[in-house]
C-alpha cells in the first residue's frame, strides 16, 4: 500500500514539474497576442507600456468570462468575449463593447486579448526576512533538528539579514507582482533580537509601493511569544501599525497552550486587531489549540471573523467525521484557514472546509530563507497544487479552484454567470495568457500584466491604435 502512495506522489511532482517548466518556456518566450486586435502590419508599430501612470483610460482587447458551456448538464469549456474596460481613480466605472470610447479624448491602450482574473493575493508570506534577491543560498540541513533547533538558528541569522531587509524586501515584491499579486499578508519577525526594526523597515518599503501593492502586516512572535518574553514588544508592534497579532504553536513552543492563546488574543482585543498564528503542530495539542481557538472566538463575538489560522496541520489528523464538524465550526465563527497547500504526507482537508464554508486562502510562505529554498511566490501554482490534490481535472473544478488564490473571488459563479468585473469594481487584477480560468490553473499560464487599483503594477501592455 505505502509503495503504491509513494508512486502516486513521484507521478504528481514528474507532472508538476513538466508543466512548470513548460509555464517557463513560455514565460520567455511569449509576447502580446492579439484577439481581433490591430492588423499585422500595425504591429510592429505599436509601443509597449510599462508604466501605465493615467486615471481615466480605456482598456481594450480584454477577454472576459461570459458563462459556462454544457453537455446536457456537465460543464465543458467556458465562453468568453472581448470588452473594453473604462477604469477611472482606481475603479472599473464601465465594461463596454470591445472598442467603443464615448470619450475620445482619453487614452487608449490594448490588452491583446489577455484573460482578465481577479488580482492574485499571496495571503501567507515572509517579506521580513530572505535570502531572495541575494546570492543563492541553501538552507542548512534540517535532518534532526527541532523548531527549537531552528529558533536558535534564526536568533544567530537576524542581525546578517536586518541590513539588506529593505532592499530584499523590494525585490520580493517584485516577484510576486510579476506573478500577478498585487495584495498580499505578510508575517514580520517581532524578537527580542530584531526588536521593531524589521518591522519598521517593512513598513518603509510598504509606503514606498503603496502606489501598486497592498500588505497587512502580522506582528509574529517567531521565537515564542511566552517563550521569547514578547509580549511587550508586540505591544508596541501593535501601537506602530502592525494589522494583525500573530503567535506560534502555544504547547510546542510556548509550554502553555491556554496562557497563550488568551495573551494572543488579549492583546487583538486591546488594539482592535486581528489574530493570524501560525499552528504547525500535529499532535493532539494541534487539535486542541483548534478547538480552543473555535470557543475563544465563540464567547468573544468581537473577534469573529478577525481570526486566521495558518498552516492548520493538525486537521489532517481528524478523521473524516470530525474534521467536518470542525470545518462547521470553523465556518460559523468565520475564521479562515491560511494554507501553502503542502505536497508532503500531510492530506489537509482544504476541499471539505471550502465545502462547509470555510474561506480557504493561500501563500508564498517563504521564498529561498533558512526554512525553505522552493518558494516561487506564485498564486496560481498553488491553485494548480490545490486543483491536483484535492479536485478533480475537469472545466468545472479547475475553475472553482483559481478561488484559493483570489481571496475566494471568481469571475463566473457556479451557475456560469458573471459576477466580476463589474461597474464600480476596484481594478486590480491580473492579465493572463489563457483562454480562461480553467487553463489558467491547469497550465499556470503566464501574466501579461498586473493592475493594482488601476495603475499598473508588473508587466506591460500595448498601446492602442485607432
Amino acid at each position: 500500500m505505502q509503495s503504491n502512495k509513494n508512486a502516486d506522489r513521484r507521478a504528481f511532482l514528474t507532472q508538476t514539474g513538466k508543466a512548470m517548466a513548460a509555464c517557463a518556456l513560455l514565460g520567455s518566450t511569449s509576447g502580446i497576442a492579439y484577439a481581433n486586435g490591430p492588423s499585422k502590419e500595425n504591429k510592429d508599430d505599436i509601443l509597449n507600456v510599462n508604466k501605465l501612470i493615467d486615471k481615466h483610460y480605456y482598456l481594450d482587447n480584454i477577454r472576459l468570462e461570459d458563462g459556462f458551456i454544457y453537455q446536457n448538464e456537465t460543464v465543458i469549456g467556458t465562453k468568453t468575449s472581448l470588452n473594453t474596460l473604462e477604469i477611472q481613480d482606481g475603479k472599473i466605472v464601465a465594461i463596454l463593447p470591445n472598442r467603443q470610447h464615448t470619450q475620445t479624448q482619453l487614452p487608449a491602450y490594448d490588452a491583446g486579448g489577455m484573460l482578465m482574473l481577479p488580482a492574485l493575493r499571496d495571503m501567507h508570506i515572509h517579506l521580513d526576512k530572505t535570502f531572495y534577491g541575494g546570492p543563492w543560498r541553501a538552507p542548512a540541513s534540517r535532518e534532526g533538528k527541532t523548531i527549537m533547533d531552528m529558533i536558535a538558528l534564526e536568533q544567530t541569522l537576524l542581525p546578517e539579514l536586518q541590513p539588506y531587509t529593505k532592499e530584499r524586501a523590494t525585490k520580493l515584491i517584485d516577484l510576486i507582482q510579476s506573478k500577478g499579486s498585487v495584495i498580499a499578508r505578510s508575517h514580520c519577525n517581532i524578537d527580542p533580537v530584531s526588536g521593531l526594526k524589521n518591522l519598521l523597515a517593512l513598513q518603509e518599503v510598504l509606503e514606498q509601493r503603496k502606489g501598486d501593492f497592498s500588505c497587512e502586516i502580522v506582528a509574529f512572535p517567531q521565537h515564542g511569544l511566552l517563550l521569547s518574553k514578547s509580549e511587550p514588544l508586540m505591544r508596541e508592534a501593535m501601537q506602530a501599525g502592525a494589522h494583525y497579532v500573530g503567535g506560534l504553536d502555544p504547547t510546542t513552543v510556548d509550554g502553555a497552550m491556554e496562557q497563550s492563546l488568551d495573551t494572543m488574543f488579549q492583546m487583538a482585543l486591546d488594539y482592535d486587531k486581528g489574530v493570524d498564528i501560525h499552528l504547525h503542530e500535529t499532535s493532539p495539542s494541534g487539535v486542541a489549540a483548534v478547538n480552543y481557538i473555535i470557543g475563544t472566538v465563540e464567547k468573544t463575538p468581537l473577534l469573529k471573523g478577525k481570526v486566521t489560522i495558518s498552516h492548520a496541520f493538525a486537521l489532517a489528523m481528524l478523521n473524516p467525521q470530525e474534521a467536518e464538524l470542525t470545518a462547521k465550526k470553523l465556518a460559523e465563527q468565520q475564521i479562515t484557514i491560511a494554507s501553502t497547500v503542502p505536497i508532503g504526507t500531510l492530506h489537509m482537508p482544504l476541499k471539505m472546509l471550502k465545502r462547509e464554508g470555510v474561506l480557504v486562502i493561500t501563500g508564498t510562505d517563504s521564498v529561498i530563507d533558512h526554512w525553505s529554498p522552493f518558494g516561487l511566490g506564485d498564486m496560481l501554482e498553488k491553485a494548480n497544487l490545490y486543483a491536483q490534490l484535492y479536485t478533480r481535472p475537469d472545466e468545472f473544478a479547475l475553475s472553482r479552484s483559481l478561488a484559493i488564490a483570489t481571496g475566494n473571488i471568481l469571475p463566473l459563479n457556479d451557475k456560469g454567470e458573471r459576477v466580476w468585473p463589474k461597474a464600480q469594481d476596484e481594478a486590480s487584477f491580473v492579465l493572463v495568457d489563457a483562454s480562461c480560468s480553467a487553463e489558467a490553473v491547469a497550465r499556470i499560464s503566464p501574466r501579461q500584466a498586473a493592475f493594482y487599483q488601476g495603475q499598473m503594477a508588473s508587466g506591460a501592455v500595448a498601446k492602442a491604435v485607432s
